[in-house]
């Protein structure tokens, strides 16, 4: 596919993200081997693709069903005729590409007359001999993009599209090409695009003219004749302010040679796209150590070559005389630091393959930093191999002028044990979807006033940490907080962001430490709706209000805020549950229940001698602990046989120190009086980890699963939990215990564990209280749950 119609199809492609996704509005009858169009085409469709097919005529009445047509494209057919009604149906049309075809004369393009609304035309790639455009095109008033080609292109041929503002033309150069100088004198377009054949050099007569008429020029599909056009840039007129390359291959000398040439033209920024760089070089290549350019960006560049010096090509780029950089999606591992000081003001590395040793050099065993970057204001990393928080901080503490940082979408960590060393003037921070945990907050340069945090790892803001006193925007979106934090280190903040985090119930007191917050989000979290939420409920409903006291907004307030528990209100809206004050007030609610609890056991007391109730009742309990024996003996010896330990307990290596030193102590020896098997004791040496887990399971009554965020991460632990269900179906739904250990939301818990999500949902589970007074009865209730007498267990000491 040739350049021009790749353009021309994603520009199609955006057009479609308009209309609806429905699919009598989309229709795809590309490939099709059609000779007509079809007769059975949906009236609603908008985007019709007849692509790739034999159709040599569009006749009257094709379209005359399809009245709400957008977008056509007929491009790659055998079309030699267009009837001059074809369009008189489609009064909505606005994207139209006939290219690739066998149309001949541009001057009797009639259908156009009934095309107004086009904002949309590709006539390149056909049989037109010459360029000149018929009077059907000054009907065109609404055309902003305009694509064509001819082998001959003269004065006057642009004349009937000279009222028109174009926004970008394309003109399409095919092998024979011909060029009158001043053609194009006619033409306002704000962009022009040339796209050349591999066969032949680039028409200079036309570059110079669009050179010297167009604010933006694109150069497409060059393979070669660049020398030429240096050569050329230094002797003509350039009116051009930005100049495009796109989709060209090109060796490292004419690529330096060219730029060097551009840099000491009055083009002010310069762009490559989809370069192929051929014959890299193995030393430094001089740049122009003076300019007006303002900048330089390449976009998927590939150098198509394993051998060559690559600080030769970081050097040049880095010392190039413009004030904005950006090489993007192009897998640079490295960054040199500029020779002196650098003029550049923005730097863009956006997904690349950079790393933590960017613009340091290695001398013996020291390494070297940058110190040249001392006019840079905005650095963007994004999306690179970065690891190290504190090493980067080394790296840029003397761009002192530095103020926007950008180092999201990498692996980036801190483990707070060497001090950060960030320039000072940085304000504006963006550390989002990165691995940082609490500590980051140690990492963070004193001035800053805008950080963005989201989609990390962390569970709760420090009190320790030092002010950060011109903080006014944190953005802690898709952590893992569980309460709002306290604002003593930020005393200026004002908009606070903490959707999707794992927020039971807002701590509403903890925002008088944050006086001038005037924006809050905590939507998306999982609230738990009891007493406790109530404050949190009441804040919401006022600040809805048009003249709350609140004194901040609270965004996406109410549809993103709802229940998760308890099971009975889940995903009902916050504003929508009431919570009254007497089931939440300690002293009305033993006022409301006591005295008339009193009065209905002195009745009962009374009725009770009255009737011999306690009689009855001694009957009952006698009925009852005869029908509890009786079930008890169902469970024969022989069931147990081969049966070892009271249960299995399975658990994350990260939760270790809990099971060893809190589990084990509670269930084992004088304090529980059970046996419990576990992987460091009990798996057979020799054996694979997958036979060890089987023998484990079913030498354990139960299986005992300790839940945490780890867990779920846990290879090993979804096998136990695999091998543990299937003996459930064995021995009854009471063979598996579930602990949880820390909160563990269903949105945290991997596809994979559909087993586990289903047994949360339809079984009670213990969870550890963090209240000591709590945990007594936590150990009854799990020691009851596995307690069972095991005739045929060996003695274990």
């Amino acid at each position: 596919m040739k350049p021009t119609t790749a353009l021309w199809t994603a520009a199609m492609l955006v057009g479609l993200q308009l209309i609806a996704s429905s699919s009598d509005n989309i229709v795809d009858r590309s490939s099709r081997n059609l000779s007509s169009v079809p007769r059975d085409l949906p009236q609603k469709v908008e985007f019709l693709d007849l692509s790739c097919n034999n159709i040599q005529r569009l006749h009257s009445g094709d379209f005359k069903n399809t009245t709400l047509l957008k977008f056509l494209n007929i491009s790659w057919n055998q079309l030699e005729h267009i009837d001059p009604e074809t369009f008189l149906d489609t009064p909505q049309l606005e994207d139209l590409d006939l290219s690739h075809n066998r149309l001949m004369i541009l001057l009797g393009q009639q259908y156009l007359l009934h095309a107004g609304n086009l904002k949309m035309l590709n006539l390149a790639y056909n049989e037109f001999l010459n360029m000149t455009l018929g009077t059907e095109f000054t009907f065109l008033v609404k055309l902003e993009r305009l694509a064509l080609g001819a082998k001959n292109v003269s004065i006057g041929d642009f004349k009937n599209i000279a009222k028109l503002k174009l926004r970008s033309l394309t003109l399409c150069l095919e092998d024979g090409f011909s060029y009158e100088t001043g053609s194009l004198q006619a033409l306002h377009a704000q962009k022009l695009q040339i796209v050349a054949t591999s066969n032949e050099a680039i028409n200079f007569n036309l570059t110079a003219d669009a050179l010297l008429l167009f604010d933006e020029v694109e150069l497409m599909h060059l393979t070669h004749g660049y020398r030429q056009l240096s050569d050329q840039l230094l002797k003509i007129k350039i009116n051009t302010s930005h100049l495009y390359l796109t989709n060209i291959a090109i060796e490292w000398k004419d690529l330096t040679h060219y730029v060097n040439t551009v840099l000491s033209t009055s083009i002010r920024h310069l762009s490559a796209s989809d370069v192929a760089i051929y014959k890299p070089p193995y030393i430094d290549t001089p740049v122009t150590s003076k300019s007006i350019m303002k900048s330089f960006s390449a976009k998927r560049a590939v150098v198509m070559s394993f051998f060559f010096s690559q600080n030769a090509v970081y050097n040049f780029f880095i010392n190039m005389p413009v004030e904005s950089l950006a090489i993007t999606e192009t897998s640079i591992i490295h960054m040199t630091c500029p020779k002196s000081q650098s003029p550049i003001l923005q730097l863009d590395f956006s997904y690349c393959a950079l790393s933590d040793t960017i613009f340091s050099r290695v001398e013996g065993q020291e390494t070297i930093e940058c110190t040249n970057l001392g006019n840079l204001t905005r650095l963007i990393l994004l999306g690179n191999n970065l690891k190290s928080l504190q090493l980067l901080s080394k790296r840029m503490q003397f761009m002192k002028s530095l103020q926007h940082l950008d180092l999201s979408l990498n692996t980036l960590v801190y483990d707070g044990m060497v001090e950060c060393v960030w320039p000072p003037n940085i304000t504006n921070m963006i550390l989002s979807s990165n691995s940082l945990t609490d500590s980051a907050f140690k990492c963070l340069p004193r001035g800053i006033s805008t950080l963005d945090l989201q989609n990390n790892q962390i569970s709760a803001v420090p009190s320790s940490i030092l002010k950060l006193e011109n903080l006014s925007s944190l953005n802690l979106n898709a952590n893992r907080l569980r309460d709002l934090p306290v604002c003593n280190g930020f005393p200026i903040l004002q908009e606070l962001l903490l959707k999707s985090n794992s927020i039971h119930a807002p701590s509403v007191n903890q925002l008088t430490s944050c006086p001038k917050l005037n924006t809050l989000d905590v939507s998306l979290n999982p609230f738990t709706c009891t007493c406790v939420l109530r404050s949190f409920i009441s804040l919401g409903v006022k600040s809805e209000k048009k003249h709350s006291h609140t004194g901040f907004q609270l965004l996406a307030w109410p549809l993103d805020y709802y229940c998760s528990y308890p099971e009975s209100v889940r995903d009902t809206l916050l504003e929508h549950i009431s919570i009254q004050e007497v089931s939440c007030n300690v002293g009305i609610l033993a006022a409301s229940i006591l005295c008339p609890t009193v009065v209905v056991i002195i009745a009962i007391v009374t009725l009770c001698n009255h009737l011999d109730i306690p009689w009855y009742m001694r009957m009952i309990c006698q009925w009852t602990r005869a029908k509890h024996r009786a079930r008890t003996r169902q469970l024969r010896p022989e069931d147990l046989v081969g049966v070892q330990f009271h249960a299995f307990v399975s658990y994350s290596q990260h939760d270790a120190d809990w099971v060893h030193d809190t589990l084990l102590p509670n269930l084992e020896g004088p304090a529980g009086g059970l046996r419990i098997c576990q992987h460091e004791k009990n798996f057979v040496p020799g054996k694979t980890i997958i036979e060890n887990i089987i023998n484990c399971v079913e030498k354990s009554r139960r299986s005992v699963f300790v839940l945490s965020a780890h867990f779920v991460k846990s290879e090993w632990c979804h096998y136990e939990l695999y091998f543990a269900s299937h003996q459930r179906l064995t021995r009854g739904s009471d063979s598996i215990v579930l602990v949880l250990l820390e909160p563990l939301p269903q949105y945290l818990i991997p596809s994979k564990y559909y087993q586990l999500k289903s047994m949360m949902k339809r079984h009670t589970y213990l969870e550890w209280p963090q209240d000591r007074a709590k945990q007594r009865l936590f150990w009854a209730n799990l020691r009851a749950a596995l307690q069972a007498h095991l005739p045929n267990a060996p003695v274990v000491e």
